[in-house]
């Protein structure tokens, strides 16, 4: 155990004081690895509608551990057998569950690292770390690859009703100040417990199982699918295609080198301990660097988007139930070509459309089950007397499109 000192303990605004359990938490979160992730935004370019929403992924991985922590406690209270190695592995399971999240989260995924998703990658991180800490990590990896004998520990880790979930949707809510998002965490994991191997509620616990999944709902529609956010992370993402084109024609872009190695590649990377090096060098500071640098640049295309998204000059954005009429959009493309003498592909960074969906609970994931008095164990659709709950189940799909306010 590592005496205790004042890099010992975290003071969290959510949970206040998190303590690290033994040594090699203490060592993980000290690694360059993890401390990258005090440069990931957590909700990538939410900041631009909610101006507290400038936390990280660290917080977040931070906030997981501290509810796997209460988790643990709760389920050894109710006589389920978790040895000392179990529990670690639980521990750095979920503390390293998000290593993989490139810059600004989700926002810029499999798009300047193409193909690569944040669960691969953090697969590879915690190989890597394996390696370093000599098989330390072998029960957590095995517990987040859901190889584990024992289910319900990959459904802690990752699950419908996880501690991730559980942490990201009580801290988002409170950086953001959107207060319908909170749930009571504590009240759901004093609930938890084990049956057939796998994680249940217990029957009392059903209604913060319901609120946690209509603030789920909420929190998509309200917060992580915002129009604004999405219109501004669809700039981003079109800045970063926009460079790799003309990276690709021999332009020069001034950008830190690990930005500029993972644009010019073509195509889906094949992984290796090089890649993995190159992918935890970048962070949210490269793509604003890279932004405010070709603010400057000759290509029209590149530079105003740039100028848009560090001004928050963004696009209009509209959100319906059904896809936009093809003339009408086709219409401002065509002012957006003539007035800047754009070809369509150039034009269709300023107007284009798209679809978002959202579900709240999924019937093709495992279950979130209910423990009854009884012993008996059901879905929680089943035993919910909400009807709103059931609609939760499924997928609601609108439809997006996105222009400049007034000529670009």
């Amino acid at each position: 155990m590592v005496k205790t000192n004042k890099l010992n303990v975290f003071n969290d605004p959510i949970y206040g004081f998190i303590g690290t359990p033994n040594e090699l938490i203490f060592r993980l979160i000290a690694h360059p690895y993890f401390q990258r992730l005090r440069r990931i935004s957590q909700m990538g370019l939410s900041y631009l509608v909610y101006p507290g929403a400038h936390h990280t992924r660290f917080h977040h991985a931070l906030g997981s551990m501290h509810l796997m922590t209460r988790a643990i406690q709760v389920l050894k209270m109710k006589n389920v057998e978790i040895t000392e190695e179990e529990e670690n592995g639980l521990l750095c399971a979920i503390l390293l569950h998000d290593m993989g999240h490139g810059p600004f989260s989700h926002a810029l995924e499999g798009v300047v690292a193409k193909d690569l998703s944040h669960e691969k990658l953090s697969l590879q991180f915690m190989k890597a770390l394996n390696d370093e800490f000599e098989g330390q990590l072998d029960t957590a990896i095995s517990i987040f690859k859901g190889d584990y004998p024992k289910p319900y520990m990959n459904q802690l880790v990752s699950s419908q009703l996880d501690m991730d979930r559980l942490d990201y949707l009580k801290r988002d809510s409170f950086y953001s100040g959107v207060t319908e998002g909170n749930i009571n965490s504590e009240r759901l994991i004093s609930m938890l417990n084990v049956a057939n191997g796998n994680l249940v509620v217990e029957e009392k616990g059903i209604y913060a199982v319901e609120k946690f999944l209509m603030a789920r709902r909420f929190m998509y529609w309200q917060v992580y699918l915002h129009k604004t956010g999405l219109a501004a992370e669809q700039l981003l993402i079109r800045v970063m295609q926009r460079a790799k084109i003309l990276l690709a024609k021999g332009e020069e872009l001034s950008a830190s080198q690990s930005l500029l190695f993972f644009l010019k590649q073509e195509g889906a990377i094949a992984f290796n301990t090089e890649i993995l090096e190159k992918f935890a060098q970048l962070d949210d500071v490269d793509i604003l660097g890279a932004i405010k640098s070709w603010q400057f640049h000759d290509d029209f295309v590149l530079s105003k988007m740039c100028q848009m998204l560090l001004n928050r000059k963004l696009l209009h954005i509209k959100i319906k139930n059904r896809p936009s009429e093809p003339e009408k959009l086709n219409g401002k493309l065509e002012r957006i070509m003539q007035k800047h003498d754009l070809s369509l592909e150039e034009a269709s960074n300023f107007v284009f459309e798209g679809e978002i969906s959202n579900k709240a609970y999924s019937m093709e994931q495992q279950a979130i089950y209910i423990l009854k008095k009884s012993g008996r164990i059901t879905d929680v659709l089943k035993e919910s007397d909400q009807l709103s709950l059931k609609a939760l189940s499924k997928t609601v799909t609108k439809y997006y499109s996105c222009y400049p306010k007034e000529a670009v």
